[in-house]
């Protein structure tokens, strides 16, 4: 990245547990987001794995209408998925296709989840939704102690087009609308695993 090619960040909502900020991706109409955010009521490899669990995804998330793995790398863990989500009326659902990996550094206690859209051919577009084809997100984990132990520190960041023919205000403020909506319920879905003890796939242990 050339220096200028990214404008300064701007704080957007600061909240209890999170602050977003956005800046102007160079070039587009488009901006990258940044979250921060800190919880001390879940562990994170709970945080973690709730993330990664798509079926459990079906269920607490109400704007899913499709979340599938397509295809595994058994060697990597590395996943290609179909996820297709609800859009605010009067737009259409968008789906995405899209490569995610993670990484779990137990040396320098850090945990790694990133994903970025892909073309898949057993997924080719449907008239039905509008296909976003820019998008990427990386979320680091900082844990405060452990991967078991309540408290962490997370980094999101984020970009994607949802291609809609609305101007960049409106765009920015469903993102920046949708985006702590959606930390809000992930976290109250791993809240909900840990007191209920439901058996959320564990990403951190190796193998399929």
């Amino acid at each position: 990245n050339s220096p200028g090619e990214f404008q300064p960040w701007e704080l957007i909502m600061d909240k209890k547990h999170f602050r977003l900020w956005r800046r102007p991706i160079q070039g587009s109409h488009l901006y990258q987001y940044r979250v921060f955010g800190s919880y001390t009521d879940v562990t994170p490899r709970q945080f973690f794995n709730v993330q990664l669990d798509t079926e459990y995804r079906k269920k607490w998330d109400s704007l899913v209408i499709k979340l599938d793995v397509i295809e595994r790398d058994v060697a990597t863990g590395s996943e290609v998925i179909h996820w297709v989500t609800h859009f605010p009326y009067p737009m259409y659902s968008r789906d995405y296709v899209y490569v995610r990996r993670y990484n779990v550094d137990k040396e320098n206690n850090l945990m790694v989840l990133v994903s970025r859209a892909v073309e898949h051919p057993s997924v080719p577009e449907d008239p039905e939704y509008v296909r976003v084809r820019t998008y990427e997100s990386q979320m680091v984990i900082r844990p405060h102690k452990t991967f078991d132990e309540n408290g962490f520190d997370y980094l999101l960041t984020y970009s994607d087009n949802p291609q809609t023919v609305f101007p960049r205000y409106c765009v920015s403020w469903m993102v920046s609308s949708g985006m702590p909506d959606f930390l809000e319920k992930l976290h109250s879905a791993a809240l909900k695993a840990k007191k209920m003890e439901l058996e959320v796939r564990d990403y951190l242990a190796k193998g399929p």
